[in-house]
């Protein structure tokens, strides 16, 4: 989820702390557990400082190891422990609850987009993304900010409101899960009775957009390359076809650190070189963001004629930025 949702979703608890009674008897223990729940519902994303070292320290880390069960258990601790001590100090295990309802909340929500979380760390360090929820998802906020609207106005008391307010978005979370192992399903076929695969090639991902009736199609083919496309109520078009070139540059690359971050986040790149005047830019890929007919998630390094870098970048960046970046090494 964004910033601005898990923000939100930590007012939205401290809401939902009101079914408990010892909350809603206690004014200066809500307000404790209100802190806590804000807090908490941001804490798992603090590895965002991480940018001010470096964009591939932040590409590889960022929803990693501060998304770990460990972290969570830390997380939990630290915030019940210092919210208790300064605010509530008799309420420590109620707001040592709602705490953890806050940062569990949020890293289970993280898991249902595109990005995900190494939520399941020291265990494994796979990347686990359902493609489910947009990282952005109106409903999700909107009814948030509704429901806190009420409560602020008194026109709605908090335990009630907030009840019905979560068992909407827990049925919403169900419905979009069986609506994606349905359409994932249903392109798969789509696809083999257009009669551009005559049986399954690879997998199909469906990504989720801003719109709840439109989805990003990754065909990721067991050749390695990718068919772009998207979904929309009985529609499926297929946009773009991608594969990775072969080249010495391409392979020099992956030890770039630049490289190694994006290919670490990410199973579904493509690579291309383009030979300049003075060596060779390479360029990386993630395939699951597209926009306006780009891939903007993206790794870049420039090396001279002998595959040494001279400049390299790695995150989010439009085809003008890149091009001003890089232009320097044009020539």
């Amino acid at each position: 989820m964004d910033t601005a949702t898990h923000f939100a979703m930590g007012f939205g608890l401290a809401g939902l702390a009101y079914v408990d009674p010892v909350v809603a008897s206690d004014p200066r223990l809500a307000i404790a557990v209100m802190v806590a729940t804000i807090v908490g519902s941001q804490a798992p994303d603090s590895d965002t400082i991480l940018r001010l070292k470096d964009n591939a320290t932040y590409v590889r880390n960022h929803r990693g190891i501060t998304h770990s069960l460990p972290f969570m258990a830390l997380w939990i601790a630290l915030i019940s422990g210092f919210t208790s001590l300064l605010l509530h100090q008799e309420g420590f295990w109620h707001i040592l609850l709602w705490t953890a309802v806050a940062v569990v909340l949020h890293v289970f929500t993280d898991l249902f987009n595109t990005y995900g979380t190494q939520a399941v760390r020291p265990f494994s360090e796979t990347w686990i993304s359902w493609n489910i929820i947009n990282i952005f998802d109106p409903f999700i906020f909107s009814t948030h900010i509704v429901a806190l609207i009420l409560w602020m106005t008194g026109l709605v008391a908090p335990a009630p409101l907030f009840v019905t307010l979560y068992a909407i978005i827990a049925l919403y979370y169900v419905w979009r899960t069986l609506t994606h192992w349905y359409l994932t399903r249903k392109v798969e076929q789509m696809d083999i009775e257009d009669g551009r695969s005559p049986e399954p090639d690879g997998h199909y991902v469906l990504i989720p957009t801003i719109s709840l009736c439109r989805w990003h199609v990754v065909h990721a083919k067991k050749d390695g390359s990718y068919r772009i496309g998207w979904y929309s109520p009985d529609k499926l078009i297929w946009i773009d076809s991608i594969q990775s070139m072969s080249h010495p540059a391409i392979e020099a690359s992956r030890s770039h650190r630049d490289i190694r971050a994006l290919l670490y986040f990410s199973s579904y790149t493509v690579s291309e070189v383009e030979k300049t005047q003075n060596g060779y830019i390479v360029r990386w890929a993630d395939v699951r963001y597209r926009h306006r007919r780009q891939y903007p998630f993206v790794a870049v390094v420039v090396m001279d004629e002998n595959y040494q870098a001279i400049d390299s970048y790695v995150g989010w960046l439009s085809p003008d930025k890149m091009n001003d970046r890089l232009s320097l090494h044009m020539s």
